[in-house]
């Protein structure tokens, strides 16, 4: 894989909180990633396994407590945010609750041109490019002149998605963008995505819980579990044959389409989920692995690449 086709690269990022200078709470635990120009990536794992904190780290929303971001060639790492506001422009987020993306307090029109004129853009430009956003979104300028709570939550969401790429971004990072919307709207914010993403020629790190969601959505994906990897590859390799017993376990949990059938797949986990303040010896899936061995309450794995490009965190391989 070339250098000119990484976009962004995290190497062995750790975001640890501190609470009462007594209890640390590892939230992202060496992560290494590397994003390729133009595609999808995926974050999948269970509430709580740092995707999202991976995310507001990639943005420098979050300060890193070690480790790397490299993006366009450029370590972002410890800058000060002023410092690297040319790169930040090019990196945009959306965020999950779309309610909370906005001050309720102030008319839309304004917080979506206080953004661009933040990074430095004329006025005119802002309103050409408000125009050119509105027919893609399917809102009007009588709706951006209200209040975030006089629009539904899939026209905030649209509004948001919309705001993230006025400053012509090519790189976005949509955390858990639909996962607040009611079932009928998800696909249409989908859809949005899919189409904003092929008509800017943008690169996108998608965060979801959905494991069908990567999979419809996703050229390459990573599968986290307490702020690590456990697996990764091309969305299509590690969807056809999932190795890690944590990932078989998330795809046994996707419901059934046919409610009067049941799975026979159906992966039940044993033990309670740990916390990132007490990780377990060893593997850290171990106390609920339905395939723990002696082994793997005292060893860590380490990534491994078993496949070509699908790689697995599992003493099982």
């Amino acid at each position: 894989m070339s250098d000119n086709c990484i976009q962004v690269q995290v190497k062995d990022l750790k975001k640890y909180f501190t609470f009462h200078k007594k209890e640390t709470l590892k939230a992202v635990d060496g992560i290494n990633l590397s994003i390729e120009r133009g595609v999808i990536f995926g974050v999948v794992g269970e509430s709580g396994c740092g995707k999202s904190t991976l995310g507001k780290c990639i943005t420098r929303l979050f300060d890193i407590t070690s480790g790397q971001v490299i993006f366009e060639g450029s370590d972002i790492s410890y800058q000060r945010r002023r410092e690297i506001l040319p790169q930040l422009r090019q990196m945009q987020m959306i965020f999950q609750n779309p309610f909370s993306s906005f001050n309720p307090k102030l008319k839309l029109i304004y917080q979506v041109r206080e953004v661009c004129r933040l990074y430095g853009m004329d006025d005119s430009r802002i309103e050409s490019r408000i125009d050119e956003f509105l027919g893609h979104i399917s809102l009007t300028r009588d709706e951006l002149g209200r209040f975030p709570h006089e629009l539904s939550g899939g026209q905030l969401q649209r509004l948001a998605i919309a705001r993230a790429l006025l400053l012509e971004p090519s790189f976005i990072i949509a955390d858990e963008p639909v996962s607040s919307l009611d079932v009928s709207v998800q696909a249409q914010i989908l859809n949005l995505i899919m189409n904003l993403r092929k008509f800017y020629k943008m690169t996108i790190l998608f965060i979801s819980h959905d494991m069908t969601v990567i999979e419809h959505v996703c050229d390459e994906v990573v599968i986290m579990y307490l702020g690590t990897v456990v697996e990764t590859g091309k969305t299509a390799d590690v969807f056809s044959n999932l190795l890690h017993p944590y990932s078989q376990a998330l795809m046994s949990a996707i419901p059934v389409v046919d409610p009067l059938k049941e799975r026979t797949d159906r992966i039940i986990l044993s033990g309670d989920i740990p916390t990132a303040v007490n990780i377990p010896s060893g593997c850290r899936f171990s106390p609920r692995c339905p395939r723990c061995n002696e082994k793997c309450s005292r060893v860590q794995p380490d990534l491994v690449e078993i496949q070509p490009g699908h790689s697995v965190a599992c003493h099982l391989y």
